[in-house]
C-alpha cells in the first residue's frame, strides 16, 4: 500500500483516494464476507476477508501519511482493548457465562468513554444511546438502539408484549390506508419494522441475518418458479399469479 501511495510511482486511483471516498468500498467489503459467511463458502470468505483487511490497511497508511497513526498502531490499540475488556482471561475478573462477559464488557466501555470525558455536540454527557453508528444498515442500527435502551430498564419484560405492537402498529397502517396519505403511511411501516427488530431482539435472533436467510429463500423458490414455468414454455410475464402461486407452495413442500 505504501507503494502504491507513493507519488510519481504510485497507483493514480489509490493516490486520489481519501478516507471518505474509501469507506463505501470498507462497508461494501464488510457485506461481502458477510455474504461468503451465508453461503458457506470458507473458500470465498478467506479473500473477502483479505480483501476487508486491504481496507484496514488502506486507511491506516492514509492516516500514517497524515502523522496520525500507523496499521501497528491499530494493531497495539486493538490487542491492548482486548486486554483490557477480558480481565476474566487476562487478569483475575469472574465471567464464566457468556451474559456476564458481555456486562462486563459493557462496562468496562462504558468506564474508557467517561475516563475520556466524551460529551455531545452541546456539550451535555451522552445519551444511553449514544455511540450507534448512523451509518449501520437500518435493521442493525435498530437492534442496537433498542438493546442499549433496554439496558436502563425501557423495554417490555415478555415477547408477547412486543408482538401486541406489531399487531397495534399493522393496525395503524390499516386505518391509514384509506387516508392514501404516502408520507404518513411510510412513517407507519417504519413503526412497524421498528417493532418487529424489536420482537427478534426478544427471542434472540439477528433481524439482519434472518432477513438475509429469508431473501435467500425468497429467491430460491422464485427461481422453481421459473424452472417449472420454463419447462411449460412460459416465462413470469405469461403465466398468471394464480398458477406462480400454486408452483410457490409445490417449491415450498418440495423443501419439506
Amino acid at each position: 500500500m505504501a507503494a502504491l501511495r507513493t507519488p510519481g510511482t504510485g497507483c493514480p486511483w489509490d493516490l486520489e483516494q481519501n478516507f471518505r471516498t474509501i469507506a463505501p468500498y470498507t462497508l461494501e467489503e464488510a457485506y461481502e464476507v458477510a455474504d461468503a459467511i451465508a453461503r458457506d463458502d470458507l473458500a470465498s470468505l478467506k479473500d473477502e476477508l483479505g480483501d476487508l483487511l486491504l481496507q484496514v490497511v488502506f486507511h491506516a497508511r492514509m492516516a500514517q501519511e497524515q502523522g496520525a497513526f500507523a496499521f501497528g498502531d491499530v494493531v497495539e490499540a486493538l490487542t491492548a482493548k482486548l486486554i483490557r475488556r477480558h480481565p476474566h482471561v487476562f487478569a483475575d475478573a469472574d465471567g464464566k457465562t457468556a451474559d456476564a462477559v458481555k456486562g462486563l464488557w459493557e462496562r468496562i466501555k462504558a468506564e474508557e468513554k467517561a475516563e475520556r470525558g466524551e460529551k455531545g455536540a452541546d456539550g451535555a454527557i451522552d445519551s444511553v444511546l449514544a455511540g450507534v453508528p448512523v451509518g449501520l444498515p437500518a435493521l442493525t442500527r435498530a437492534l442496537r438502539l433498542q438493546d442499549k435502551a433496554g439496558r436502563v430498564g425501557f423495554d417490555w419484560n415478555d415477547p408477547r408484549a412486543v408482538l401486541a405492537k406489531i399487531r397495534e402498529e399493522a393496525d395503524e397502517i390499516e386505518a391509514e390506508l384509506d387516508g392514501a396519505n404516502g408520507n404518513r403511511l411510510g412513517a407507519e411501516v417504519g413503526d412497524l419494522l421498528f417493532a418487529v427488530v424489536n420482537l427478534a431482539r426478544h427471542l434472540r435472533a439477528d433481524p439482519e441475518g434472518v432477513l438475509r436467510e429469508t431473501n435467500l429463500k425468497f429467491e430460491r423458490r422464485f427461481a422453481s418458479i421459473e424452472r417449472a414455468l420454463a419447462a411449460r414454455g412460459k416465462t413470469p410475464k405469461e403465466a398468471t399469479l394464480s398458477e406462480m402461486d400454486a408452483l410457490w407452495d409445490e417449491a415450498k413442500a418440495a423443501e419439506k
